[in-house]
């Protein structure tokens, strides 16, 4: 099925259009305004980006390049002849000059534009620049997302001269409605040198920033990781166009984090909390174009639901984990979702009336290894009984079609969990599906165990010969779209490559809901 296809969506020559039409509004407010003639006096635009779409609101988010005030329009067209909304915000020195807000009151299921700018508050105003989203819609019609991780990882930074961040204009040019961005947007405890030699004999030459060329320890570290990828114009391109659903791992902060035991020389707080992780922590939120969760502390973990046929769960598998290496201390005290976010993961899965339900995870449940779930073959030990009390506990609810995205293990992989092949068997079948890096060094294929019975159906990384850490000029980079058939209900997952490949694909048919008193259409 090539659900995206068909959607409406935006054609090449209406994104060359939108170019034009936007420099020509720079233009006209630089004609309106003659005494801003230099582009020193005027607030810059480092980039936009929307994020957490519903069906009538959506975070929108900019960066500024000084101290000013964002502008935000929302209109239904894109000359902006009519504008639905307006709304602004500070971008202030001690956010590094990003802004975000969110814009409510909006019509479900329909494309819509937005257009942002920044004032210095004494009347210059800066460029305009225009981005896209949908909003999710209220009735049953088709959906199409993609979902993917690791960005500018183990040195692999921008070379121009071999196209830049590559995936994201493939993943643009599928016009998904939305982007899962499964974890490690940066790496910050992995520098980009000048150049790296490549098997081949030829040279990876990066672009380089004092930021990216030392391990991230300070708050500025941070944030200038995320300024990096924002240097690449299809990242700006593919942001501008396509909202974004943001989750975090390790390299956020740094390599196998958890919340205690990760240090450097800045050391704790009073409290406990880590120096290293709270800069990480606000250096990501800075960035992100996420809903604000006071209640929450700034953590991640939370629901955005797109329509009747989807919800999908946002979990974080790092803030909440144990401080072990998943192999030793004590097994009653390990565990990688925590009590309150796996109590708030069953409550929603619960009370979800949407047909399929994403879970949407950092790490992968099968793969063995020690900073994750998976130990090796045999029955739940150690974090693996959070995942066998979610699995049973989804069995007993009757809660049904859900299905796990996740990256991290830089190659791709579709798995198929059946307790006919599983040492613990209290759970119904169900697939998960790996795919990544988009723009970092590939792995080979990892081990799986058989606690919860996973068959690898298919997977594709670097070969013996390759040896790890191939870098992404050799096009193993991969990413993976889900289609979801308005019709019919049936979801189509596709595991493709940066040349937008068609690795593989299956079709995977909707349960009848077995709650008492629901009752779900499998076929309209």
């Amino acid at each position: 099925m090539a659900i995206c296809a068909r959607r409406r969506g935006l054609t090449r020559r209406q994104l060359l259009v939108r170019s034009a039409s936007t420099a020509a509004l720079a233009g006209l407010d630089a004609l309106a305004k003659p005494y801003l003639s230099r582009a020193a006096d005027r607030p810059g635009l480092a980039g936009i980006q929307s994020g957490d779409v519903a069906s009538d609101s959506a975070v929108i988010w900019a960066r500024a390049d000084r101290a000013a005030r964002m502008q935000v329009e929302c209109s239904a067209v894109e000359s902006f002849a009519t504008v639905l909304r307006t709304a602004s915000a500070d971008a202030l020195a001690e956010r590094d000059f990003t802004a975000k807000l969110l814009l409510d009151g909006l019509p479900p299921g329909q494309d819509l534009f937005y257009r942002v700018r920044f004032d210095d508050g004494d009347g210059v105003a800066g460029e305009s620049r225009v981005g896209h989203f949908r909003t999710a819609p209220v009735d049953r019609r088709s959906i199409c997302f993609v979902w993917s991780g690791d960005v500018v990882g183990q040195g692999w930074g921008i070379d121009p001269a071999r196209g830049g961040l590559r995936s994201y204009r493939t993943m643009l040019n599928a016009r998904p409605d939305f982007f899962i961005h499964s974890g490690d947007h940066i790496y910050a405890d992995c520098t980009v040198p000048a150049e790296q030699a490549l098997p081949n004999g030829e040279v990876w030459r990066n672009i380089v920033t004092p930021e990216k060329s030392v391990v991230a320890h300070s708050l500025d570290e941070f944030r200038g990781n995320y300024k990096y990828n924002w240097l690449d114009a299809h990242f700006r391109a593919f942001h501008a166009e396509v909202p974004m659903f943001a989750q975090w791992d390790d390299h956020e902060v740094a390599d196998d984090w958890s919340p205690v035991g990760t240090t450097d020389a800045t050391g704790y707080d009073e409290d406990g909390t880590s120096r290293l992780v709270a800069r990480a922590r606000r250096a990501f939120h800075e960035f992100m174009p996420m809903r604000l969760m006071p209640e929450r502390d700034g953590g991640i973990y939370r629901k955005i639901g797109y329509g009747p046929l989807l919800d999908v769960f946002m979990i974080d598998m790092r803030s909440y984990r144990d401080a072990s290496w998943n192999k030793e201390g004590n097994p009653d005290q390990a565990f990688i979702l925590g009590q309150s976010q796996l109590a708030w993961l069953k409550r929603e899965l619960v009370a979800s009336d949407a047909t399929w339900k994403v879970i949407a995870a950092d790490l992968p449940i099968g793969l063995i290894s020690f900073d994750a779930v998976a130990l090796g073959d045999g029955p739940p030990a150690r974090r693996e009984h959070e995942i066998a009390d979610l699995l049973s506990f989804m069995k007993r609810a009757g809660v049904r079609n859900t299905v796990w995205l996740t990256a991290d293990m830089h190659y791709t992989a579709a798995h198929h969990y059946d307790p006919d092949r599983a040492v613990f068997q209290d759970f119904e079948p169900f697939w998960e599906f790996v795919s990544g890096p988009l723009h970092a060094g590939t792995w080979s294929p990892g081990e799986l165990d058989n606690t919860f019975g996973p068959t690898a159906m298919y997977q594709k990384g670097c070969s013996a010969e390759q040896g790890d850490n191939l870098a992404p000029c050799f096009g193993l980079q991969f990413f993976g779209r889900v289609d979801i058939d308005g019709k019919t209900g049936v979801m189509t997952v596709t595991l493709k490559d940066v040349d937008n490949h068609d690795l593989w694909s299956v079709d995977i048919e909707p349960r009848p809901d077995a709650r008492p008193g629901r009752i779900m259409a499998q076929h309209i």
